[in-house]
Formats: structure tokens, sequence, C-alpha cells
């Protein structure tokens, strides 16, 4: 098994570099491109409810470090998660196009979009301090709700008058305080055993918080045909699939 942190150094580049998903994305028409973002939104709602409750929940009330704050800690990340979006914007902008596109957007976007990104690499490294077969599996949540969030952000950019080109970089460039954050946890991680548990419960926190929030009800809107609500249905219940395979795996 590869060491902790070789593995949380491999999992936030790979979370970084979905960074440049857009650009291969972007040619391709609005309708399309709602389809799949909205697939991809569907199947990370699963994915991220998934590993609150098959994984991240079931690891805390098992550990012999277990604290009844713990659950104050996931109250905390929602709270955190909304303050984060109310204080500065956030901008998922998962469904095209949106409804503002001028560059101080732009460039408020690639400020939370930085903060989220560190954000995200605390709490894969906190997974990985954790057990092994847990971070994998966060980073496997992360991964698939930050998909639609990385193709929503550099339509984004663009339509706020930036060239594909420096769309591209900043992204990029916003996405790698992901490996700051999780140099900062594996750095500090050792010298505060309940650390990674803690980062546990505000994962926790974020993910409800971004699934209940901001994915699912993206889902909601306008959706009146039975057939792609169903689809969604599916998808949504395959995210939850893939991370109780993972449990079984990893069991």
């Amino acid at each position: 098994m590869e060491s902790p942190v070789l593995l949380t150094l491999l999992s936030v580049t790979a979370v970084s570099l979905l960074s440049l998903i857009g650009v291969v994305l972007l040619g391709l028409q609005d309708a399309a491109m709602r389809r799949l973002i909205l697939s991809f939104v569907s199947f990370s709602s699963g994915v991220l409810l998934g590993d609150v409750f098959l994984h991240i929940i079931p690891e805390l009330s098992s550990s012999p470090l277990f604290h009844p704050q713990y659950t104050l800690t996931m109250l905390g990340g929602i709270l955190l998660s909304f303050t984060v979006e109310k204080g500065i914007h956030w901008q998922h902008c998962h469904v095209l196009p949106c409804e503002e596109h001028h560059h101080p957007v732009g460039i408020l976007s690639l400020i939370a979009d930085g903060l989220h990104n560190f954000i995200d690499g605390l709490l894969i490294a906190g997974s990985f301090l954790v057990s092994v077969p847990l971070g994998i599996a966060t980073t496997t949540a992360v991964i698939f709700h930050e998909i639609p969030q990385e193709i929503g952000h550099y339509a984004l950019l663009i339509f706020s008058g930036y060239t594909k080109t420096r769309a591209l970089a900043y992204n990029l460039l916003s996405a790698l305080t992901a490996i700051i954050g999780a140099v900062l946890i594996l750095v500090i991680g050792s010298s505060v055993p309940a650390l990674g548990n803690y980062l546990l419960a505000l994962t926790a926190g974020n993910f409800l918080y971004i699934a209940g929030t901001d994915l699912i009800p993206e889902l909601h809107r306008g959706m009146t045909r039975f057939l792609p609500a169903l689809l969604q249905l599916a998808l949504l219940t395959a995210g939850i699939a893939v991370m109780y395979g993972l449990t079984m795996m990893g069991s």
C-alpha cells in the first residue's frame, strides 16, 4: 500500500488537473453541454451523499477518538459553506448560460474557486490521515462534484471577457490551491491526533451543503418531463451505488 502522503499528493494533483476539462468540452453546443452537466450533477449528488452516509459518518462513529463535538463540526461545515457562498458570491454556474457574465463576476469566481479548492485539499488530506480507503472515497466524491463546477467555471471566465488561454491558465492556477491546502494538513496533521476526524466532520457538512443546496435544486429547475427525471434518479442512485461498492472493497 502506498503511503498516505503520496496518495494525498497524487489525489489533489488529479483534482487540480480537472480545471483543464473545460477546454475539451466548451466546443459543445449549449444544449448538449446542459445535458452533460446535468448528468454529472445527478451522479455527483449521489456520490456526495453516499460518501457522507456510507463512509464518513460510519468512520467517525467507530473511531476510538469519537467525540460528540464531531456532529457540531458537521454543522459547522454547513455553516462554513453557507458563509463562503454568501460572503464572496460563489458562482457554481452548473447550467449554461449564467445570468451574469461580467469581469467582476469572473474575478470573484476565481477568488471563490481558489478558496473552495484550498478547502478541498484540506478535506482530502484529512481523509487520508484517517485511512487510505476513506481518502480514496472522498477524493472520488470531490472529483465528481468538481467536474460540473470546473466546466461551468471555465465557461464563466470566457463569458466574463477572458480569452480561452487566459481563462484556462487562471482556472488551473485557482485549482492548484488544493495542493497548498493538502500540504498544510500533511505538515501539521501528525501533531494533532484528532485533526483528521474533525476534517472528516467538516467534509460531511460541506458535502451535504453542496448536494442539498447547489446540486439537487439544480436538478429540479425546469424539470417537468418524466423520463429525464427518471434518468436523474437513476444517475443519483448510481452515484450512491459507486460509494457502496467502494465500501465493500474496503471492508
